[in-house]
């Protein structure tokens, strides 16, 4: 008797190695039905709507997978709706027997997982779902107590007690597809592209969304960019960055790929130990995001630490939409907002700067740089966002504490000593000699008429000053406490 053929649906995990389920899949020797979904969020409390940046991103990553797929034979069949409709559904239409899945984070989505998981079983068919996702499963990196460890050091002490992780699966080497011809796709990834207006130029000339280009940027790093790692990826002019937080997020490349590709480096001699422990940190840092959103699942628009929810946020519309726009009159602020609106992203250093300078500078509510974030970044997660944000703002776990207030003055003499980075993203300034680069106003008129600068014209003045805003920070946390 024939084996009814098994679905594999894919989400977070965009990717044929080290992809538990597909792996079982394709050694369970049953015809295989790809399938994605593009979820309606509206059904499902907790399920985010992707921002733009991230849906341009998906449509990439699904032209890629199916490219992918299609190498064995199989075809990568897209739906839009309910997952709870659209796999059983899709399983009814196949007569499989077996839908597989890879785990994936947040409230929303495991509450799906659990609903479609009870639909198929109701109908007949077999589930089995995988981690893949993080290192750990979360709820398995506990103190001695049994609880998560509630700072980012005792979760990595306590995750490394967990000992060595398995070697990554490698990718199948035989896929047996479903020959008969059914399914119809209804979503293109050309969907998910913008039109009117097209904005996804600045995002197709920096980044190539799928699997081997995710392979290709982990290899360039680890030969080149991780030496010197440890001090050079605070410095946003430099090429001391991964850069694979969008393949990560879209599970392109697993978190034990690049774990275990980092470890052959070491063993080798090819990166400095200093070097590699801190990009394993920054590995551990994004598990530590998810760990909380799975223990905490209200963070992504609730505050962790309760008593800032008497912390009394401005709302000053005209602010939000300078910052927004790179027009603060701070350089460094400006750079960071602008190669986040042309690139879909922007450099980790930065980033720190920016988020206190909103919520702290002009005292806006975190949540609403966290949704600026999650539209125009094309990394936004459901954890590492708001985790981020939280963390800044003062109001996460093991947080920054409020007072740490980043003078973003400093702040680019110190990393963009040169200003090269200014240089790049706000040009207008590049006349400038180094020695003000990043405090324009402090020029002279001499300086600035022979940079073609007119201060309030050209280039904004500061929308807050400095001292001012610092002070009146602290008086608001100082009445919080």
């Amino acid at each position: 008797m024939p084996q009814s053929p098994a679905v594999i649906w894919f989400r977070d995990d965009l990717r044929l190695a080290d992809h538990a389920a597909l792996d079982a899949a394709a050694r369970s020797g049953r015809p295989l039905v790809a399938l994605y979904v593009l979820e309606d969020p509206t059904e499902v409390e907790g399920l985010r709507s992707l921002g733009g940046a991230t849906l341009w991103w998906l449509g990439g990553a699904l032209r890629a997978l199916s490219v992918r797929l299609e190498t064995h034979g199989v075809r990568l069949l897209l739906r839009r709706g309910p997952a709870r409709e659209c796999v059983p559904q899709v399983a009814r239409q196949a007569g499989a027997g077996l839908v597989v899945f890879n785990h994936r984070s947040g409230a929303g989505a495991m509450a799906v997982d659990r609903e479609v998981t009870a639909l198929l079983q109701a109908q007949g068919c077999a589930v089995l779902s995988f981690p893949g996702h993080l290192l750990h499963e979360p709820g398995k990196v506990v103190t001695q107590a049994g609880s998560l460890p509630r700072t980012f050091a005792a979760f990595q002490v306590a995750a490394r007690r967990l000992g060595p992780l398995s070697p990554p699966l490698p990718a199948p080497v035989h896929l047996r597809p479903l020959q008969a011809e059914w399914g119809v796709d209804d979503v293109s990834p050309d969907d998910l592209e913008p039109h009117r207006p097209d904005w996804a130029g600045g995002l197709r000339a920096a980044w190539t969304p799928g699997e081997i280009a995710a392979q290709q940027r982990m290899s360039e790093f680890l030969e080149g960019g991780l030496r010197g790692y440890a001090a050079g990826r605070d410095i946003p002019g430099a090429d001391h960055i991964s850069r694979l937080s969008p393949h990560l997020r879209f599970g392109e490349i697993s978190p034990r790929q690049i774990l275990h590709a980092l470890y052959h480096h070491r063993a080798a001699g090819d990166a400095p130990g200093m070097d590699a422990e801190k990009f394993e940190a920054e590995l551990y840092w994004r598990e530590f995001s998810h760990h909380l959103l799975f223990a905490f699942p209200q963070m992504t628009d609730h505050n962790l630490q309760r008593r800032f929810d008497a912390f009394p946020w401005r709302t000053a519309p005209h602010e939000l939409e300078a910052w927004q726009q790179g027009c603060t009159g701070y350089p460094l602020v400006d750079a960071g907002m602008r190669e986040l609106w042309q690139t879909g992203w922007m450099h980790n250093r930065v980033r720190m700067v920016v988020a206190s300078f909103l919520s702290k500078h002009l005292l806006q509510d975190w949540r609403a740089g966290e949704a600026w974030f999650w539209d125009t970044l094309v990394d936004a997660d459901i954890a590492s966002n708001p985790a981020n944000w939280q963390w800044v703002a003062g109001t996460g776990m093991d947080a920054a504490p409020y007072f740490r207030i980043f003078n973003p003055v400093l702040q680019g003499e110190k990393f963009d000593p040169e200003g090269t980075y200014v240089r790049r993203f706000v040009p207008e300034l590049s006349g400038l000699p180094t020695s003000v680069i990043h405090k324009p106003w402090a020029a002279g008129a001499g300086r600035l008429k022979a940079a073609g600068i007119r201060l309030g014209e050209t280039y904004p003045e500061p929308i807050v000053d400095h001292a001012m805003a610092r002070a009146r920070a602290l008086e608001a946390f100082q009445a919080t406490r």
